[in-house]
């Protein structure tokens, strides 16, 4: 009889789609539902990058199979964005990977770069998918506390020296996915350094680079000094251009790694439709509405933040991503808070644990619903007679 191979019992529990399953419930029982548990963009796709899809899709010539390793123009389109974005020169044939979405790229990636019962870092808390990766590639995680009192920033001087011996390569993810946390240029120098010491690769999760403070927008990996020569960074369309459901991402970065992920894409991917790669290159020259997008967000994480300090309710000061994190009541784990939320208050929030030990305590607000649903969402959880600290 036929079963699953057993590498598909290994991978880890879609933490997302359980989240989802219990909102959906919720809904089918009549109740209305505030749903600030997911990391889906709420806006539209700006019209110009679907008018430039409709242009593409029209063309008979993006019927045909697409290229391996993707079309020039959108490779020349990466590198002219992150040169007037980042100040990063790259090579656009040799130093950018095209990617069906950023998630595909951090999944291949311990599967290119590691034999089995390697070690790669893990961020802690952390995006959970980093977690199939691990799985499928048969290699050995060690967690990397990501600490409040540290700005959520590894401290690399903690890591016991025979895990650093071990490890052959490390995820970072700033702005950071579940707490909105920030890094600056400073922290990506001494990851340089750290990375070159040790021997070991390193992969920037830059999904939320776009989104940050309007006056100090995020840095990128690779603008430190000797980044490119020990990693490389992904880079998604899906929150910078509300294009979540588009799937198209790239990596950029280390001639070495960028091979790697490209040769197992040979094999797995082929390529991506060209006309989603030319509207793309639409996307990137024109960076449309993306201002009025953070200006957007961070209203709406000021409104939050601010009804909910009415109520004792205190958030972790960060200003990336769309987040906010929030600690949990008095008397509850992040799991139990969570689900007290969407019972009695039909609210729905992502527990902390959710995305690693070090995630217990908070839960992840998504900004992804108007303003006056995020007061509502305060004002149904101040009835429940709560206590934070």
């Amino acid at each position: 009889m036929l079963s699953n191979a057993k590498i598909l019992n290994q991978l880890p529990t879609q933490f997302f789609a359980q989240l989802v399953k219990q909102v959906n419930q919720k809904i089918l029982e009549g109740n209305d539902v505030i749903n600030l548990g997911q990391g889906n963009p709420d806006q539209p796709t700006p019209a110009g990058i679907v008018a430039a899809m409709q242009q593409a899709v029209a063309n008979h010539e993006n019927h045909k199979y697409s290229q391996f390793r993707g079309n020039q123009s959108f490779k020349q389109a990466v590198a002219d964005f992150y040169w007037k974005q980042y100040g990063v020169k790259l090579d656009p044939e040799k130093e950018v990977a095209v990617m069906g979405g950023a998630k595909i790229g951090l999944v291949e990636l311990p599967l290119a770069l590691l034999d089995p019962g390697d070690t790669i870092l893990l961020p802690d808390p952390g995006y959970p998918d980093y977690l199939s990766g691990v799985a499928l590639a048969k290699v050995q995680q060690e967690l990397v506390p990501l600490l409040p009192e540290n700005g959520y920033l590894p401290d690399y001087n903690s890591l016991e020296e025979e895990i650093v011996e071990k490890a052959k390569l490390l995820f970072l993810n700033y702005p950071n996915n579940p707490t909105g946390a920030q890094a600056n240029t400073a922290f990506f120098d001494e990851t340089v350094a750290f990375a070159k010491e040790n021997g070991i690769a390193v992969v920037h999760d830059f999904a939320y680079g776009a989104l940050g403070n309007e006056t100090e927008p995020p840095v990128s990996f690779l603008q430190s000094q000797g980044a490119k020569d020990v990693g490389i960074e992904l880079y998604t369309l899906s929150k910078t251009f509300n294009m979540a459901g588009w799937r198209i991402a790239f990596a950029v970065g280390n001639q070495v790694m960028i091979e790697a992920l490209n040769l197992i894409q040979d094999h797995l991917f082929v390529g991506i439709f060209p006309a989603l790669q030319e509207a793309s290159v639409y996307a990137l020259e024109s960076f449309e509405q993306v201002d009025e997008l953070v200006a957007l967000y961070n209203q709406r994480r000021q409104i939050f933040v601010h009804a909910a300090a009415k109520i004792g309710w205190i958030a972790y000061p960060t200003n990336g991503a769309f987040y906010a994190w929030m600690p949990v009541a008095k008397g509850y784990d992040s799991v139990a808070f969570t689900e007290l939320l969407l019972e009695k208050a039909s609210v729905a929030v992502a527990p902390g644990s959710g995305f690693g030990k070090g995630g217990e305590g908070f839960v992840r607000i998504g900004l992804l619903v108007d303003e006056a649903r995020l007061i509502e969402a305060v004002r149904r959880i101040s009835e429940l007679g709560l206590i934070f600290e």
